[in-house]
């Protein structure tokens, strides 16, 4: 097990210095970090397709919010398991082989998807065991990337690398959206076809890359315990402000959730009579809030104290869930999500700089394993709830909801841990 220590923090009136010297400059020229980068970048892009692509599918055949809902709540449960197997396997096994695998079962997986629709053979039970089989080569293949992170970049850049995975994340978002609503309108196949074809050229990516993608493997653990397999938990549990971040995400993943939020503005939509089109729109102006705040992250990141950018973000959700209510069209939807979406990376990249600083390489992908399952612990009850009350009583008790709980989870922010956080290259591990 990893001990942790904090040093601790400057006064909060001082102004903060810019991270490592040559920062996102250096980062720019990491040739392996950078392929590495646009490898997950496919693969989160064909995921992306996918998000939108399956519910549109599941309305289109039903017309039904609550199966949409059920087919989305699926997939996170079957992620949230994965994330463990993937976690430890990340600290176990050849990482690169483990990607590798991931990305070329989902190509076959959702070639022979495609290949159903075209010819009509598809069903919308056969439709979730693909998106449940996907979910989980998903969910196996996250924590496994997100830990070799640490092996491609010096510790100087960690928080920087961070910031940069945050727009890959965000603009896989904004592209995806549009991507899969045009495609869908052409032939409801063409957007698996589309997510197919990304895994291929992620998994091309991931043999460029010619750094190792973990130690030396002589050092890995061998065997299993069960102090092995609930580690990552208990680096967790053990540490105050990962520990109290946790707790935030959990709740607030509870309201906004992507795949909750993407189900409430596509039902919302198609109760307004939009086209696939324009619901693609209101998707992508969420994501492009996410891929806007995800490019300024880094410069946040440097300059702006994490206790304020906490802060800020766990209360303008209760916030932009309220301004859903009084929205007049489909893409103002959108773009009130993309206003609170901006401002998640930022919060994302100090977190996953605190984990990628505080956590030895031996640990990091069962931390980042338990992490995953943590933030998608809620999650299924979140977007199958939006299923269900949208259904029963309709979008503005959805938002309501969404009001509600994620006002919950901003109170964490009034903890003491929280009013003083550190930057993330001032954590270190003893």
């Amino acid at each position: 097990m990893t001990a942790e220590r904090w040093r601790p923090s400057a006064p909060l009136w001082r102004p903060l210095p810019p991270s490592g010297a040559d920062g996102s400059g250096a980062l720019l020229r990491n040739r392996d970090f950078q392929a590495f980068w646009s490898s997950r970048f496919f693969a989160g892009l064909g995921k992306e397709i996918g998000e939108v692509a399956y519910p549109l599918l599941v309305l289109f055949f039903v017309g039904s919010a609550t199966t949409a809902g059920a087919v989305g709540a699926a997939q996170v449960a079957t992620a949230m398991v994965s994330v463990l197997v993937g976690g430890a396997l990340a600290d176990r096994v050849n990482r690169r082989v483990v990607l590798l695998c991931c990305d070329l079962g989902r190509l076959v997986l959702l070639a022979l998807f495609a290949l159903l629709l075209f010819t009509g053979h598809a069903s919308i039970p056969f439709a979730t065991g693909v998106a449940m089989a996907s979910a989980a080569m998903s969910g196996v293949s996250n924590p496994v990337a997100m830990a070799a992170t640490k092996q491609l970049v010096p510790p100087a850049q960690l928080a920087d690398a961070a910031a940069q995975n945050q727009v890959r994340l965000f603009t896989t978002t904004a592209f995806g959206a549009p991507v899969a609503g045009a495609l869908f309108t052409l032939a409801r196949a063409l957007p698996f076809l589309a997510e197919a074809l990304s895994y291929l050229a992620a998994a091309a990516l991931v043999l460029y890359v010619r750094r190792p993608l973990q130690a030396d493997r002589t050092a890995l653990p061998c065997g299993w315990s069960l102090h092995s397999a609930v580690s990552g938990f208990l680096v967790l549990a053990r540490n105050p402000i990962l520990r109290t971040m946790m707790l935030w995400i959990i709740i607030f993943n509870l309201a906004f959730a992507q795949t909750g939020v993407f189900l409430a503005i596509i039902a919302t939509a198609e109760g307004m009579g939009a086209s696939s089109v324009r619901i693609g729109a209101a998707v992508s102006l969420a994501g492009a809030g996410g891929l806007v705040g995800s490019l300024a992250s880094g410069a946040v990141v440097r300059w702006v104290r994490p206790s304020t950018t906490f802060l800020a973000v766990a209360w303008a959700a209760p916030a932009c869930a309220l301004a859903l209510l009084a929205a007049p069209d489909v893409l103002f939807l959108g773009a009130i999500v993309g206003c609170l979406f901006a401002m998640v990376p930022c919060v994302n990249a100090v977190f996953y700089g605190y984990v990628a600083a505080s956590v030895a390489d031996g640990h990091q992908g069962r931390v980042l394993g338990a992490v995953s399952f943590l933030s998608l612990l809620s999650q299924p009850a979140g977007i199958l709830g939006i299923g269900i009350v949208f259904d029963t009583v309709g979008p503005v008790w959805v938002f309501l909801m969404m009001a509600a709980v994620s006002g919950l989870a901003a109170l964490v922010s009034l903890a003491p841990v929280m009013r003083r956080l550190p930057r993330p290259e001032e954590v270190t591990v003893s």
